[in-house]
């Protein structure tokens, strides 16, 4: 028997509850895993709220929170192919294993080999704050010397998202609250404290004829407001809120295979793509780890080390 962390219902923190499971036996086309490292995002709560049923994987309560680890491959399910037992992998649990334990499952065709040389910490931020940024800039193409906003630029995304961008050549403006602004900046963000002044003016000012893309973390009002930035609509890419459409922008589209995963590990580990990792957190201290995300108190990306 593992301890897991996860939630009897759906709800808020008040369902959220520790629990023994024996280890999951992986289906086809998983892998077992002994969980190193998981990766702790705005999803997690939003999942255990009950509201993205799509990716709950159906399985009965208590569910374990988390989508995204980097472990030890344990045991091959049937119909799994370039990855072997004792392996060093990173990955997506798609199907609803949860990646807040002992052992989970991962979707073997969304799980990747950790380069040598990149850390497990490292590597279980990639699967969401990694890809998401590669694949939102790669969806903008925007050139060396453009430049770009990224509107809620504190969290792990958005941090991701800056610090590609800057390495790519482009100039990059970031929103956010004043708790983010030294991890923001130490990226190389010029930053806009949403909360002390007029962003619209703010941003104008280094940029007075708009920006070349924008990248929404936000959503909502903050999306309708900071898109009017953009020269062209369709250089906006949301993250999450699927509106944008509305807007003439666009939803990012999101590439979760191995072959993407295996390119953000590369880019990882030639310094290229640098998560912000701003709190380590053991398995016992589950429950504050997600709270800091919930609350969005999080500069950077939360992580759980679980072994």
């Amino acid at each position: 028997m593992g301890q897991a962390w996860g939630f009897r219902g759906f709800g808020g923190p008040e369902v959220q509850e520790f629990f023994a499971r024996p280890d999951p036996v992986p289906g086809s086309g998983e892998v077992l895993i002994r969980v190193d490292v998981a990766g702790v995002n705005p999803l997690d709560h939003l999942l255990r709220a009950g509201l993205v049923p799509g990716l709950d994987g159906g399985r009965p309560f208590p569910r374990v929170l988390g989508m995204e680890a980097a472990g030890t491959v344990l045991a091959l399910g049937e119909d799994v192919d370039g990855l072997e037992v004792g392996d060093a992998v990173f990955g997506f649990a798609l199907t609803g294993g949860g990646t807040y334990a002992e052992t989970t499952v991962l979707s073997a065709a969304n799980t990747a080999r950790v380069p040598e040389g990149l850390s497990p910490t490292v590597a279980a931020t990639l699967p969401v704050a990694g890809t998401t940024a590669v694949d939102a800039l790669d969806q903008l193409g925007l050139p060396a010397g453009a430049t770009i906003l990224v509107n809620g630029v504190g969290g792990g995304v958005g941090l991701a998202v800056a610090g590609l961008a800057a390495a790519r050549g482009l100039n990059v403006l970031g929103t956010g609250s004043a708790a983010k602004r030294a991890q923001a900046e130490a990226v190389g963000v010029q930053f806009v404290d949403y909360t002390a002044q007029d962003v619209v003016a703010a941003v104008r000012e280094p940029a007075p004829d708009g920006v070349d893309g924008i990248v929404d973390l936000v959503g909502g009002p903050s999306l309708r407001t900071v898109a009017a930035l953009a020269r062209e609509p369709r250089t906006v890419i949301a993250v999450g809120d699927q509106s944008v459409a509305e807007l003439g922008g666009r939803f990012v589209e999101r590439r979760l295979d191995r072959e993407n995963l295996a390119r953000a590990a590369r880019l990882a580990l030639e310094g290229v793509l640098a998560p912000v990792i701003s709190a380590v957190h053991p398995l016992s201290d589950a429950p504050a780890a997600l709270a800091t995300v919930e609350n969005g108190h999080a500069a950077g990306k939360v992580v759980i080390k679980v072994t």
